[in-house]
């Protein structure tokens, strides 16, 4: 894995529907307008619904599995989020947008025998926007 530090890998676009929207906001409580209701997000400076925040940054996992070529450690057994050093929200997702995952493994380490701990750089991009709608580092342990 120490090898792959520095190395970026993409995921493929995944889109994000009104459905995906919606049972977020079912799943968190968070049913602001501009999430659920297309009509009056369509007053918005946003245009439309935009996914919430924390749905995009939710999204980590799914858009982690679709990169091909993502680096593994060989006899992992499982792997537990640790935590987050930063996030920034930089760009709405509009419903029905395409997003993928960048991902750059900025560090990794053995923090106990059979317990690694692995810092990631994680954007989620929108296809044909010119910022990225989120930029986080990520921390995530990994058990062997």
């Amino acid at each position: 894995m120490k090898r792959h530090v520095g190395i970026e890998t993409l995921s493929d676009w995944v889109e994000v529907t009104q459905a995906m929207i919606d049972q977020f906001a079912e799943a968190t409580g968070d049913h602001q307008f501009i999430h659920i209701d297309p009509v009056a997000a369509a007053q918005t400076p946003f245009g439309g619904t935009i996914a919430h925040g924390f749905l995009t940054l939710s999204l980590m996992p799914l858009l982690s599995s679709k990169v091909a070529d993502a680096p593994r450690l060989e006899g992992a057994k499982m792997g537990v989020n640790y935590g987050g050093n930063k996030v920034r929200f930089l760009t709405p997702v509009r419903s029905g947008s395409r997003v993928r995952g960048r991902f750059k493994l900025l560090d990794f380490h053995e923090k106990r025998p059979g317990q690694f701990q692995q810092t990631t750089e994680f954007t989620v991009e929108i296809e044909g926007a010119p910022k990225p709608a989120l930029i986080a580092e990520w921390m995530s342990q990994i058990f062997v």
